[in-house]
């Protein structure tokens, strides 16, 4: 099952994972020093939180798909509508490793297009995102993506 995303940076992770467990009733499934991340069935949902020297607030959304085909098929619809994106193969980010197409929204929210191969033992970033963070590619004001980090 496809299962919405959204990924939030936070400057207290602790302070943090107390009122998600509490909003969600579950503990997070995955535990990391800079990462916390529920994946659940109701909601389904992919929530994760990571912790921010820099950048608080929405990080980004997205959805994760079973299947390297369904991103495919979702990269085909934004194409064709004219939403042309990012594709990223054999991503290291927020301990997983993952196939992607990014995209931006009218409003400048970035969309992570995403399946998850296998998990990792590293937070990630690459030169894609810059190499000091992972998760968001930069999109600049001229419309084009680019890999000047987070």
């Amino acid at each position: 099952m496809n299962k919405l995303h959204m990924h939030i940076s936070v400057k207290d992770l602790n302070e943090s994972r107390v009122f998600y467990t509490a909003l969600f009733g579950h503990e997070p499934t995955k535990i990391k020093d800079d990462y916390l991340q529920w994946v659940l069935e109701d909601p389904s949902i992919n929530f994760a939180l990571s912790s921010s020297e820099t950048k608080e607030g929405l990080n980004h959304v997205g959805i994760q798909y079973d299947s390297d085909e369904a991103v495919s098929e979702a990269q085909t619809r934004l194409q064709d509508a004219g939403i042309l994106g990012e594709k990223q193969e054999e991503a290291v980010c927020c301990y997983a490793k993952s196939n992607k197409y990014w995209v931006q929204d009218p409003q400048k929210i970035v969309w992570e297009n995403y399946h998850t191969m296998e998990q990792a033992e590293m937070f990630g970033g690459d030169s894609f995102t810059g190499g000091e963070s992972c998760c968001e590619p930069t999109f600049s004001k001229t419309g084009k993506w680019s890999t000047g980090g987070c």
